[in-house]
């Protein structure tokens, strides 16, 4: 069967009550498609009219009456603010794979007043509340999907044509008081996470919300070889340098159960200097491959380093006051083992390596990660337009 692309759109509403990390969980685990792209957009009164002109479809299965409540909804919901002009974040979800778009309308669900089951995302996410007059007192979709592949393409190009001016890593969208300090941190949802169709790229967003940050930017990464060596440099010159004693104390009790004799402190030193290097760089390699599919070794050229890679990431922009150390603090440490209970790292890490999500450590290297990892490129547009050709 053809591989068919497929979007969800999550609503201001949504992003606002942290529900988007329960929302991806789904969609991940119960579709069992491949996660393309995602991209925030703060969208235009210009993209939303348009927008909502396609909402109502003869070829919908929802009832027509809800059908005009989503066009109604996405007009009030997602255009900028009335009064201030203030846009909202919305954020865009691509989806690919044999009848994606039936399997990813099917998990989003339709909207009926009777239903009180948490089968779909709207079951548990949305509203749809009745007076006893049949007039609708509360609406939420939490979140849009299209009903089949035609409509979907139509409307994906439409996201995409806009998806240069209206989307990317946002902007002046969130008012702070004069005094609070704000940052922007980067996390990386790391590949042990997209080993198989789970939900735990969702339940680590679930993770971060505690925070109260806001997700500003967010993009899927497949990091080349050379994105990896760039980024991890810095863990480089610690394995190769700040492990020497502790190479050296392992090889030495290596040796000495093999030989059966003392290593004098000196030569234990020198067996540290010798292995240290050597191990920081098998370390380094070890990461690189972990991150991008691809060590620096296993590359016959620059072209081939620098090509993307073949495991996959999940790259956020969390926004807010003291956002670094809050991050930080639900990530835990390095060590999963070392890691409190209730955080990332301890509930979904198994090795220093392997450990479900970085974040950056300051502000200062959280700039130094953007400017490698380019969270406000527009794959999801190169996506798009793979599918469907030039927008």
């Amino acid at each position: 069967m053809s591989q068919e692309l497929a979007y969800v759109i999550v609503t201001p509403y949504s992003l606002h009550k942290s529900r988007t990390g329960g929302i991806l969980s789904r969609l991940i685990s119960r579709t069992g498609l491949d996660l393309a792209a995602m991209r925030m957009f703060a969208p235009s009164a210009e993209l939303v009219k348009e927008y909502a002109e396609t909402i109502v479809s003869a070829h919908d299965p929802q009832d027509r009456k809800i059908q005009e409540l989503l066009r109604q909804y996405v007009l009030q919901n997602l255009s900028p603010d009335p009064k201030t002009g203030q846009r909202r974040r919305v954020m865009a979800m691509l989806f690919r794979g044999d009848e994606a778009v039936r399997k990813a309308r099917s998990v989003v669900g339709n909207l009926n007043p009777e239903r009180r089951v948490g089968e779909s995302i709207r079951d548990t996410f949305g509203d749809l509340i009745m007076d006893e007059n049949g007039q609708v007192r509360y609406f939420e979709p939490a979140a849009l999907a299209s009903p089949n592949g035609a409509e979907a393409e139509k409307k994906l190009k439409l996201w995409a044509r806009f998806s240069d001016s209206d989307g990317g890593v946002l902007e002046n969208l969130i008012a702070y008081q004069p005094d609070e300090k704000v940052e922007r941190t980067l996390v990386l949802i790391k590949p042990d996470n997209f080993r198989f169709a789970t939900g735990r790229p969702g339940n680590v967003i679930d993770f971060l919300s505690r925070t109260g940050l806001y997700i500003v930017g967010i993009k899927v990464l497949c990091m080349s070889t050379a994105q990896a060596m760039e980024f991890y440099g810095p863990v480089r010159e610690f394995l190769r340098v700040k492990l020497k004693d502790v190479i050296g104390g392992r090889a030495t009790v290596a040796l000495e159960k093999e030989f059966g004799f003392k290593i004098p402190a000196a030569e234990q030193k020198a067996l540290g200097d010798i292995l240290g290097p050597v191990f920081g760089d098998n370390q380094f390699e070890n990461i690189v491959r972990f991150m991008s599919g691809r060590a620096p070794s296993e590359c016959s050229s620059e072209k081939e380093k620098n090509q993307s890679g073949t495991e996959k990431c999940i790259a956020l922009v969390y926004e807010g006051v003291n956002a670094v150390s809050k991050i930080r603090d639900v990530l835990g440490p390095t060590d999963p083992s070392k890691a409190p209970p209730g955080s990332i790292r301890r509930e979904f890490g198994s090795t220093i390596m392997v450990n479900a999500a970085h974040a950056s450590d300051s502000p200062e290297n959280a700039k130094r990660e953007f400017a490698i990892v380019q969270p406000g490129e527009n794959n999801f547009k190169q996506v798009i337009e793979a599918q469907f050709g030039k927008i």
